[in-house]
């Protein structure tokens, strides 16, 4: 059994975050790594933020000046996992979650809060994984559905 390791951060809005909170993102990470069949321990950096913080990561490394729900940063280049370098565990990148916006998007979609934030994990890992649906509307659809179907398996 592999293992996994989070490391949770926040901004100062958010340095409370619940328990129950990290959990969901614990379940919907290891989900994730379960469902692709992932061979290795794995380490994940998870930052809750506000709308602002995001827009200002989203504007330095996208050049897109708004908030967004999440940003992922792989380690790895197109999901390519040397063996050898990952065999004391894959660093496998950072996850960077706005609460509000994610608080946002679950009362339009008529989610809950937990089950969006699990969602965006989910989402997140899979980018981490070397999955990027702005390559081909083929990528965003087999993404989309990898999603789906890991989130079935997610215990929130």
């Amino acid at each position: 059994m592999r293992d996994v390791y989070i490391t949770f951060t926040a901004t100062k809005y958010f340095e409370e975050s619940s328990y129950y909170l990290k959990r969901v993102v614990r379940e919907a990470v290891k989900a994730t790594l379960d469902f692709e069949g992932f061979p290795y321990d794995a380490e994940v950096s998870v930052t809750f933020c506000d709308n602002e913080y995001i827009r200002g990561l989203n504007k330095e490394f996208r050049n897109v000046d708004r908030h967004t729900d999440v940003l992922s940063f792989p380690m790895y280049e197109n999901g390519e996992f040397d063996e050898i370098e990952c065999a004391d565990g894959a660093l496998l990148g950072d996850i960077v979650i706005s609460i509000e916006r994610a608080k946002e998007q679950a009362k339009e979609i008529g989610n809950t809060f937990h089950h969006e934030i699990a969602f965006l994990t989910v989402h997140s890992v899979l980018h981490l994984l070397g999955y990027d649906h702005e390559r081909s509307p083929e990528d965003e659809e087999e993404q989309c559905q990898r999603q789906r179907a890991i989130m079935e398996n997610v215990d929130i």
